[in-house]
């Protein structure tokens, strides 16, 4: 059984049991979370497909860690003019554990 679902404006293929890494959300380290965007769930060759979301359906997980994703450097340059520009940026996330799909009933 796997679900596809919404969360930081993204969409996530999920199963239980596996790890992934999602734009950040609140919580500590061994919260329990609900992510109710559910666009599908299917098991075996029976997709349940939602209108954009299935109602009574949900994805409980477990916050694993709170962290930033590595360093991406961002260069500008301009020949002949002497412009040059570095930033860097750092991406926030939350890594996050799949433990139970809910289908809807």
């Amino acid at each position: 059984m796997y679900a596809v679902i919404e969360t930081g404006g993204t969409q996530f293929t999920v199963e239980e049991g596996t790890s992934l890494k999602i734009p950040r959300i609140d919580g500590t380290a061994g919260d329990k979370v609900t992510l109710d965007k559910v666009l599908l769930i299917a098991n075996g060759d029976k997709p349940i497909v939602g209108t954009p979301y299935l109602d009574n359906a949900s994805v409980e997980a477990e916050l694993v860690t709170q962290d930033k994703e590595d360093k991406v450097l961002i260069y500008k340059y301009k020949r002949r003019t002497k412009y040059r520009r570095t930033q860097g940026h750092r991406q926030d996330y939350t890594e996050v554990k799949i433990t139970k799909i809910n289908a809807p009933s």
